[in-house]
C-alpha cells in the first residue's frame, strides 16, 4: 500500500538533515500543487524548495512574442495560440501595443486555443483564410504540435514556432559553478514523453540527487524524501517516484514525432540568453507551414538586443532559481495579476502568479 503525504513526511522529519538543504522543483505544476497544498511550510525549517525554469510562457523569447503581435495586425491572417500567450508583455512604449491581447483590442483576430488539434480545424473551417498558430512551450506541449504537424495539416496552417526543451537550462545551471540547490526534482509529464534517463546527466555528471515526481503531494513529498535520503547518505541516484505514467524512455510516438518534425538548435530564453541545443525550429521537410517563411518580414533582429524583462523586473532571476517570487522588487507593487508587468506574473505556470494565488501578497527585500 502506498504512502500518504502524511507519512512521507514523518519519514522526511525523522531524516538527520543538515542546516541547509535546498531542492529545485523543475516544473511549473509541480510549482503549483506545492504551494496550494502548502508543503513548503510543512517541511522542516532546513529544507529550501526553490522554483526553477519550468513555465514556458516566461522564457518565452521577446522578440518571438513581438513577431507574433505584428504578424497579426499587419496581415490578414486568424492567430492562434495557447491562453496564456495572449498577456505576455513586450518591451515597448506604453501607447503602443504591447501583447496580443492589446492587439486583438486593436482589432487582429486573435483566438486562445487548448490544444494543436483546434489550430488545425480552425484552418479547415476556414480554407480562404491563412491561420498563424503561435506555438510555445516545452517538449510536453511540443510532442503533440509535432504529431499534428506529422499527421498532415491544412495548407493555409502556418506554424510560428517557439519551443524549448527543459533539461539544457539546468545543465547550464549546474555547469555554471553556482546552481544554487542540492537535490532535484524533475518535471513528471516532461519525464513521460521523453522518458526518465533524460535527468541521469544531473546523478552521471554531477552527482546530485534526483527524482522524478507526479504531481499529487503524495508522489512529491515521495519524491523530496528520496533525494533528501540520498543526500545525507551520499549515494545520488535518478528515483522514479511517478512509475505508474513515467515510464524507461518514455513515449516512442511522441519522441518520433519530435524528431521527425523538430530540429534542435541553440535558443534564445528571455532574460536569460542563449542555452545552447535548447530549442526547437521546424525541420526543411515542414517549410511549407512555417510562418516565418510564409511572413518573413516581421522578424526583427533588433528585438533581442532588448529581449530583456521589463524595467524593474526580475523574471529572469526567479525563473533561474536566484531569487524567490516575492524577492522581486516589483512584486505586488507594479507587477500583480491584474496587471503583470513581467511574464512569471502572467502565466498560470508562472512562480509569482502561483505565490500571489496562494496567498503570498508582501515582498521580501530585505
Amino acid at each position: 500500500m502506498s504512502k500518504t503525504a502524511s507519512e512521507w513526511l514523518d519519514g522526511i522529519r525523522q531524516i538527520d538533515l543538515p542546516d541547509r538543504v535546498k531542492i529545485m522543483n523543475v516544473c511549473g505544476g509541480h510549482e503549483r500543487s506545492i504551494s496550494s497544498a502548502g508543503i513548503r511550510g510543512a517541511l522542516p525549517d532546513q529544507v529550501e524548495l526553490i522554483p526553477g525554469p519550468g513555465c514556458p510562457v516566461c522564457i518565452c523569447p521577446e522578440e518571438d512574442v513581438y513577431e507574433a503581435i505584428h504578424i497579426a495586425l499587419g496581415e490578414d491572417v486568424t492567430l492562434v495560440t495557447f491562453g496564456d500567450m495572449l498577456r505576455v508583455p513586450v518591451n515597448v512604449p506604453r501607447r503602443e501595443i504591447r501583447s496580443l491581447e492589446q492587439a486583438k483590442a486593436a482589432g487582429a483576430d486573435i483566438r486562445p486555443i487548448a490544444s494543436p488539434i483546434e489550430a488545425r480545424d480552425i484552418a479547415l473551417q476556414n480554407p480562404d483564410r491563412d491561420v498563424v498558430f503561435f506555438a510555445a512551450g516545452f517538449e510536453t506541449t511540443m510532442a503533440p504540435v509535432a504529431a499534428m504537424l506529422c499527421e498532415g495539416v491544412p495548407d493555409n496552417l502556418f506554424v510560428l514556432l517557439s519551443g524549448r526543451l527543459t533539461w539544457p537550462a539546468v545543465a547550464m545551471l549546474l555547469e555554471s559553478g553556482d546552481p544554487g540547490f542540492d537535490a532535484l526534482i524533475a518535471p513528471g509529464h516532461v519525464s513521460t514523453v521523453m522518458g526518465p534517463e533524460e535527468w541521469e546527466f544531473v546523478v552521471n555528471d554531477h552527482q546530485l540527487p534526483a527524482a522524478v515526481s507526479g504531481f499529487t503531494s503524495e508522489s512529491l513529498l515521495a519524491g523530496m524524501y528520496s533525494v533528501l535520503r540520498q543526500l545525507t547518505e551520499g549515494k545520488p541516484f535518478l528515483d522514479n517516484c511517478y512509475p505508474d505514467v513515467v515510464r524507461p524512455k518514455g513515449n516512442g510516438s511522441a519522441k518520433s514525432h519530435l524528431d521527425r518534425a523538430f530540429q534542435v538548435y541553440d535558443a534564445t530564453w528571455r532574460g536569460i540568453g542563449i542555452i545552447p541545443g535548447s530549442g526547437y525550429g521546424l525541420r526543411e521537410a515542414f517549410a511549407k507551414n512555417d510562418a516565418r517563411i510564409r511572413y518573413p518580414g516581421y522578424s526583427d533582429e533588433s528585438r533581442k538586443r532588448v529581449g530583456e524583462m521589463p524595467q524593474g523586473c526580475d523574471c529572469a532571476s526567479v525563473v533561474l532559481g536566484k531569487i524567490y517570487p516575492n524577492q522581486c522588487r516589483i512584486y505586488g507593487i507594479a507587477c500583480k495579476p491584474r496587471h503583470p508587468v513581467g511574464p512569471c506574473m502572467v502565466s498560470e505556470e508562472g512562480a509569482c502568479r502561483i505565490w500571489w494565488a496562494s496567498g503570498v501578497r508582501e515582498q521580501d527585500v530585505a
